[in-house]
């Protein structure tokens, strides 16, 4: 199974589309959105192409293959427009024996870790800067943002078969990787 992971939209089309270019190539068999669907923030500036409106469309194309978590930008009422269930705080999937957390990453964090066993894998966005490392026995995974990274990084993804986790640039460049 292949999974891809985006995270921190914030209403872009533009970045969307490139990212679900990616998608497609890399042919994933899930997509994990890691929250921050639609809206920009009252601290952020609009990023490329901000069209909520059009982001919904999108993605409530590609419904039956998204797993979604909320961000501190998601409301309510995006859950009323997005046609999958994206209000809780974090999410869990079993993978090859591993437990994946998913969270977007203003309440669990590298430095608020949730209760995870060894081998266990934190992934989470928030931050939109990527990392991919162990701490603790504990593997620590961020993606990045497709629309705006931070600290000089480049609009990212992440993808995750056979126990391997990239993260690429919207080129497709792998840039960081780590092996669960």
């Amino acid at each position: 199974m292949k999974l891809f992971f985006i995270s921190d939209i914030h209403g872009s089309l533009y970045y969307l589309k490139k990212a679900f270019e990616n998608y497609e190539k890399e042919a994933s068999d899930y997509i994990i959105i890691l929250g921050d669907e639609l809206y920009h923030g009252a601290r952020n500036e609009l990023p490329k192409g901000y069209n909520p409106k059009e982001v919904t469309k999108f993605l409530n194309g590609y419904k039956e293959k998204i797993i979604a978590v909320r961000g501190n930008c998601d409301s309510e009422v995006d859950e009323v427009v997005l046609e999958y269930p994206m209000m809780t705080t974090y999410s869990n999937i079993l993978y090859n024996g591993k437990r994946l957390f998913l969270t977007h990453g203003h309440l669990y964090n590298r430095e608020n870790l949730p209760k995870l066993s060894k081998g266990d894998v934190l992934i989470y966005g928030h931050t939109h800067v990527p990392v991919a490392e162990k701490q603790d026995d504990i593997f620590i995974i961020n993606p990045g943002s497709i629309s705006m990274p931070k600290e000089d990084n480049p609009n990212s993804y992440g993808v995750l078969e056979d126990d391997l986790f990239q993260i690429k640039d919207l080129d497709g460049n792998t840039f960081m990787k780590i092996k669960l």
